[in-house]
């Protein structure tokens, strides 16, 4: 099954990818809409406006609450409040995926350096990946407020590139929605489609990735590991 046997780091999205993020950020979205009396979205529908950063998630529940476009002081109220309830929804409504921290663990075991690349807003993220247990695996994370551009932008990876002195074959980039893998693509790297997450409501197939895997486990046999 091995598919990259060049492959010298690897770097993963977060949401979607190594954990489900949806119970956090619902409940999130649902309070700051409920304070700004506004209908509660629920989490199937918050889950197809995942992955391009918290801004343009907020944006569309608004958006989809208000049934036109918001305007810029409502999208700042509706931001300031979400960033104020997720940091208490986020711990308890995130959990890993299957077999994420096992095989985290081999392939940090093995020596390869690896990277977390994610739209999430910065502040959010160490904090989540020490209450999951996972952050020692990371010897880079890159946030949301980061990078100039966000993915699909290839910014974040060549960021990635220059940290860990690699050509863009090198690197292996994991994640789960079309903009994981537009952002691969553009910078050049092989990247590997988890059929498990989000895409706003698309198979990932459909952004035609290297691969496609359901389930972590199958990771470390596609590396030849």
């Amino acid at each position: 099954m091995a598919r990259f046997t060049n492959i010298r780091a690897l770097a993963f999205d977060l949401d979607g990818t190594l954990v489900d993020s949806v119970p956090g950020l619902a409940d999130a979205v649902d309070l700051a809409l409920q304070a700004m009396r506004l209908p509660a979205a629920g989490a199937s529908r918050v889950a197809t406006w995942i992955g391009n950063g918290a801004d343009i998630m907020v944006e569309r529940a608004l958006h989809w609450a208000l049934q036109r476009q918001p305007a810029a002081e409502e999208l700042r109220e509706a931001r300031a409040l979400f960033d104020k309830y997720y940091a208490g929804t986020a711990p308890a409504g995130t959990t890993l995926f299957p077999h994420v921290a096992q095989t985290l663990e081999k392939l940090s075991a093995a020596g390869l350096p690896l990277a977390l690349v994610t739209n999430k807003p910065t502040p959010f993220i160490a904090p989540l990946l020490r209450s999951l247990g996972i952050d020692q695996y990371f010897s880079l994370v890159i946030g949301g407020d980061d990078v100039a551009a966000k993915k699909p932008h290839p910014a974040p990876l060549f960021l990635v590139l220059g940290t860990f002195g690699l050509l863009p074959d090198e690197l292996l980039f994991v994640g789960d929605s079309r903009n994981d893998i537009l952002a691969a693509k553009a910078a050049g790297c092989p990247c590997v489609g988890m059929s498990f997450g989000y895409n706003y409501g698309e198979p990932i197939a459909s952004s035609e990735p290297d691969i496609v895997l359901d389930d972590f486990i199958e990771l470390m046999p596609a590396l030849g590991r």
